[in-house]
């Protein structure tokens, strides 16, 4: 979505991309994201939890209006009430360098 959201930037409308995988998204570089710290597959939450779905979703919105700069990845403190395990892996210089030069 990171990449669509550059093309859609481009035709001058705003976006923002809540995620759930922050690693990917650090190196896709959507213009802005808000990375929630939920497994796959959650990034509103829970079904059914429209309080944090609402919260989520009026964190994006706002965000819209308030990033300063293209590129910009705010971790949303928010916790997910179960245990689960997010492996953030190490992102290699290689990779980083590759997806600079995009």
């Amino acid at each position: 979505m990171g990449l669509v959201s550059r093309v859609v930037e481009e035709s001058g409308i705003p976006t923002v991309n809540v995620s759930t995988g922050r690693d990917i998204t650090a190196l896709v570089r959507p213009p802005r994201s808000l990375f929630v710290n939920f497994p796959m597959g959650n990034t509103f939450g829970r079904a059914g939890d429209n309080v944090m779905q609402t919260k989520i979703l009026r964190a994006a919105l706002d965000f819209i209006v308030t990033a300063e700069e293209p590129g910009v990845l705010v971790d949303l403190p928010l916790k997910w009430d179960d245990d689960f395990v997010y492996f953030a892996g190490e992102t290699t210089p290689e990779a980083v360098a590759k997806q600079m030069k995009k």
